[in-house]
């Protein structure tokens, strides 16, 4: 979409001024906001002509216009200029993620460092390291009661068990021979490919597959998923902030705010979608695909420990949120969150020139 200088700077200063109070802008105080020698007549020519390209809108109640999703994405995409953190600010947050802290511990703090800082919600997804580790083995221990424990050794010593259902008795012959298949196929693969592969072999699997593949496959399909569904995979902290937006304060629109994060499933998927993409990245309201965020918007940046990505963490809050100063925030913490995670080693001279 292109606009012209004079529409740019009004639609600009009318997103600017709604984001700082959450009041509809009139064009009378969008005249003299704007710093343009205008007259209220030519501003709302202009206006109408913002609102018809859908960028903004008029509430019932009032003469002024708000911003809609599609103007604050021309103005995030073209128009934001985003405010860096100064030294202070960059200083404060990294004292607050000290590589010599337990990662359960980082992780606490940064979700409690973007809700303090932005005044909304912060949300940190748990690390996935396993998933960035070589597979090396795998076996099947029957427990009785058609139940299995799967323990899998990683390619850097570590252990991991878990118990399993399978929907029969299976003998302990039957176990070896799965493991020994698995082990065969998929030892010395990173755990992301592995996962990869039991999708594919799980769609393929047919009549000719040997029974015994099936089995293989289809135990440690179970024995790797549910992990990645647990309400434990993410932190949030800083909910009740988004109380203090009237925009928010409609009791059904917070109850299903609330029970998004108490849930967490379509904030974990939101997050898992992010870790495939490098930066920050920006959600808008209906933009999220989640209905519970639809008067909201999600700023998210994946974080890494020695790098690997490992996740993902972001801030919630209003589609009016400040973002030239929200987007920094979450761009700085995910990359002192990384080094911390990395621990002393990385040099980290970036993120003091970031800081200005």
């Amino acid at each position: 979409m292109t606009l012209n200088a004079r529409a740019e700077i009004l639609l600009k200063t009318l997103i600017e001024r709604y984001i700082a109070d959450g009041q509809p802008v009139g064009s009378r105080t969008l005249a003299r906001q704007a710093g343009l020698e205008l007259s209220p007549a030519t501003v709302r020519n202009v206006m109408a002509d913002l609102e018809g390209l859908g960028l903004i809108a008029a509430p019932h109640t009032s003469a002024g216009r708000v911003p809609t999703q599609r103007g604050y994405r021309v103005f995030i995409d073209t128009l934001l200029k985003v405010r860096p953190l100064d030294s202070a600010e960059v200083r404060k947050l990294k004292h607050e993620l000290r590589s010599n802290q337990d990662p359960k511990q980082l992780i606490e703090a940064a979700s409690h460092i973007l809700s303090d800082v932005s005044k909304l919600a912060g949300i940190v997804m748990v690390p996935r390291r396993e998933e960035q580790v070589s597979f090396r083995h795998i076996d099947f221990l029957g427990l009785g009661a058609r139940r299995v424990l799967v323990i899998l050794v990683t390619h850097d010593g570590q252990v991991h068990n878990r118990l399993i259902s399978t929907d029969r008795e299976y003998s302990a012959a039957e176990l070896v021979q799965a493991a020994n298949y698995f082990n065969a196929t998929y030892a010395g693969v990173d755990m992301t490919g592995v996962a990869q592969a039991l999708v594919g072999d799980m769609q393929q699997a047919s009549e000719d597959m040997q029974r015994i593949m099936r089995l293989a496959v289809e135990m440690a399909h179970q024995a790797f998923q549910p992990e990645r569904e647990k309400g434990d995979d993410i932190v949030v902290s800083g909910e009740a902030n988004l109380m203090d937006f009237p925009e928010l304060g409609d009791i059904r629109t917070l109850r299903r705010l609330f029970d998004a994060f108490n849930a967490k499933r379509d904030l974990l998927h939101l997050l898992d979608r992010c870790m495939r993409t490098a930066g920050v990245k920006i959600f808008i309201g209906a933009e999220s695909g989640y209905k519970a965020l639809e008067e909201c918007s999600v700023v998210t940046a994946p974080y890494s420990a020695d790098g690997q990505v490992v996740g993902t963490l972001g801030v919630v809050g209003p589609t009016r949120m400040s973002y030239e100063h929200v987007i920094p925030v979450v761009d700085i913490t995910a990359k002192l969150l990384s080094a911390a995670l990395s621990g002393p080693e990385p040099a980290r001279e970036s993120l003091e020139s970031r800081g200005g």
